[in-house]
């Protein structure tokens, strides 16, 4: 029996990196997958494909999370589609890096509403299938940025942050509900995106880091399994730091 067979679940942000990881581990464990991608229509065609070669069913969305109404009808459309919705993946997310002295109001806005914003409009609109069918599960993507802050990222430490008072906060409102609302805080994952930096200070980094390397996209995937399915039945309100020991 697969972890998440029968369970239908919606990652957002999921054409590349961390959350096509976890669409992936999601399907490979029995769920219908559906998920949201902004730019590459092609990537989310791909990843459609990809993902319904392993016998369930998937959809992908081309989809604003930062827009309410928006995600209002991705929320009702993914249901009328795929019959249900069990789980939900917040992973969307964006940087707009620079010290708070050259940071303008667009950069913070912009940040705020995609990282932030997006998980209140996923979770409100979602929330009134979660308390009729009286089952959930909420992950929230977060980062160790928003435990600890970093220089040059006021307003993506402020948005991660902020998600980890969110989570708690519906974890506390919702349990009676037997709805789970957690949290992960990935480290330095090793994504598309770090292939591109120098390849010292890379090193480096691995360096500081207590088991000596960087994580990998599936690393996180396997904490949102763990978190999706009945292993993690009575935890709920909780942060995962998936980060190697960086923040012992």
């Amino acid at each position: 029996m697969k972890l998440l067979s029968g369970k239908t679940a919606l990652v957002t942000g999921a054409s590349r990196g961390i959350g096509h990881s976890i669409a992936k581990k999601f399907a490979e464990q029995g769920a219908n997958i559906a998920f949201t991608y902004l730019s590459s229509v092609e990537r989310g065609e791909a990843l459609e494909k990809e993902l319904s070669e392993y016998g369930i069913k998937a959809k992908g969305y081309r989809s604003d999370a930062s827009d309410f109404s928006a995600t209002e009808q991705l929320i009702n459309t993914v249901i009328t589609d795929l019959g249900s919705l069990d789980i939900l993946v917040n992973n969307a997310g964006i940087t707009q890096d620079t010290l708070l002295m050259r940071m303008n109001e667009e950069m913070w806005d912009k940040v705020i509403d995609v990282n932030l914003k997006s998980v209140y409009n996923t979770v409100k609109a979602a929330l009134r299938t979660f308390l009729k069918q009286k089952s959930g599960s909420i992950i929230n993507l977060t980062s160790v940025v928003g435990i600890k802050g970093n220089a040059g990222q006021a307003n993506y430490a402020a948005s991660k942050a902020g998600i980890i008072g969110f989570t708690k906060s519906v974890a506390l409102e919702l349990g009676s509900r037997n709805i789970r609302s957690n949290a992960i805080a990935p480290g330095f994952i090793e994504t598309e995106m770090t292939d591109k930096l120098d390849e010292k200070t890379v090193q480096s980094w691995r360096d500081a880091i207590p088991l000596k390397r960087g994580g990998s996209p599936d690393d996180v995937a396997d904490c949102a399994l763990f978190l999706a399915s009945d292993m993690s039945a009575y935890i709920t309100g909780q942060v995962l730091q998936v980060d190697g020991g960086m923040l012992t």
